[in-house]
């Protein structure tokens, strides 16, 4: 591939990009923000599993994303109150320690492994709900066993949206572009790896 098709491969992953995160942005203001994010975010997660993994480019983003929003939206609001509920849950205990210098020096790294594995089942549980076919009480026990086989890619994955908070404080002008689309695409690429990997585990484990 010569330096031509490469920038046009990379300008047109871009335009993709873009389109995908305003997308994005326009259905979760629908939602009024609070109930349009993470149907939304589901539908981002599906057209980017369509792109990366099934290989799908010609895919029509607009009625695929539509789509698996409105089909998405009670349930993806379900989990989005569990996960809010949680955030709230670990925001009141910062707030408690906080306020409380002696119990903080013991509780302090209980409450911030459980910030991380939180925001570590955040990343991963989009990419593994539009991945699986699963129950319901399922879906976050896939997530979390994705997570705790994934340390890695969580690191790379956090390494990636400080890059990107960095990028967004030297141009603001990329928030409506690129900051959900790019995350998404990095995820979903670094959740299918992880995938690909606990497979392949298990096939030696089968054959073993």
């Amino acid at each position: 591939m010569n330096g031509w098709e490469t920038f046009n491969k990379a300008a047109y992953w871009m335009i993709r990009a873009a389109y995908l995160n305003i997308l994005w942005i326009l259905f979760t203001l629908m939602g009024l923000g609070i109930f349009g994010l993470f149907p939304a975010t589901v539908a981002m997660f599906t057209v980017a599993k369509k792109w990366l993994v099934e290989k799908d480019l010609s895919l029509k983003v607009f009625k695929q994303f539509a789509h698996v929003y409105f089909q998405q939206i009670v349930k993806a609001n379900l989990y989005g109150v569990i996960f809010g509920i949680i955030a709230y849950i670990i925001y009141i205990d910062f707030m408690f320690i906080y306020s409380n210098d002696q119990l903080g020096v013991y509780l302090l790294p209980v409450i911030g492994l459980m910030a991380v594995i939180f925001t570590a089942m955040l990343a991963f549980f989009f990419p593994v709900y539009v991945h699986f076919e699963l129950s319901f009480w399922q879906y976050l026990k896939q997530t979390f066993l994705i997570t705790i086989a994934s340390p890695f890619q969580y690191v790379i994955i956090l390494l990636s949206a400080i890059a990107l908070g960095f990028l967004i404080t030297l141009l603001p002008g990329v928030i409506p572009l690129f900051t959900g689309s790019v995350m998404a695409l990095i995820i979903t690429y670094l959740t299918g790896q992880s995938l690909h990997q606990i497979q392949n585990k298990r096939k030696k484990q089968l054959s073993a």
